[in-house]
């Protein structure tokens, strides 16, 4: 008996890696040489390509198609619809799949709804995507990304909120993380209160 679920509208295909403790909803498809970590949550309408890779603790929401070549950490948040790619140059009449770019999205990420990732970025550690931000290049950890296309406004604490620099350092409000701003990279200097 597996130790994960999987709606009945829904399809594992035979040779897909699934981790205890995972939900995947209705309408949702995940293709042979797919990895599933431990404790993911796949929302309706979603799709898991081969050659993808979800880490544990892995939420995606309704409509995402998670293509070949993409791979995302533990603890990544895709919001409603975010979009991913693999190809730069896609035409119908031309295969690319010798071309496919890999796309990372680092520990405790998270995409917003309709964002689009255009593939061959790395989002970094708890990077942040406003939803309908396009991301064409790669995005450090921390950043707060919005736009079209996605421009760093700012940093966000590993807990989800956004920080208030003051001289290059930022308490998180909220979890009283700590943060020191250097040459454009943001480094976490003193962990958050225990819950």
């Amino acid at each position: 008996m597996a130790d994960y679920y999987v709606h009945p509208s829904s399809f594992v295909d035979d040779g897909a890696v699934i981790g205890a403790g995972t939900k995947i909803w209705h309408f949702s498809h995940v293709m042979p040489g797919a990895v599933i970590g431990q404790r993911c949550n796949l929302g309706q309408n979603v799709v898991v390509m081969p050659g993808t890779r979800l880490g544990d603790n892995v939420k995606v929401q309704n409509n995402v198609s998670i293509y070949e070549g993409v791979e995302l950490e533990n603890d990544v948040f895709c919001g409603p619809s975010c979009v991913f790619t693999n190809v730069l140059n896609p035409r119908s009449h031309v295969s690319r799949k010798h071309e496919y770019r890999r796309t990372l999205v680092k520990r405790g990420s998270s995409i917003g709804a309709n964002a689009t990732i255009v593939c061959g970025v790395t989002l970094g550690e708890f990077a942040f995507i406003g939803a309908g931000a396009v991301v064409t290049s790669d995005v450090p950890s921390f950043g707060l990304m919005v736009g079209v296309p996605a421009r760093r406004v700012g940093w966000m604490c590993q807990c989800g909120e956004r920080l208030a620099l003051d001289r290059g350092r930022a308490a998180c409000a909220a979890c009283g993380a700590a943060y020191e701003e250097t040459g454009g990279v943001l480094r976490l200097t003193a962990a958050p209160r225990p819950a």
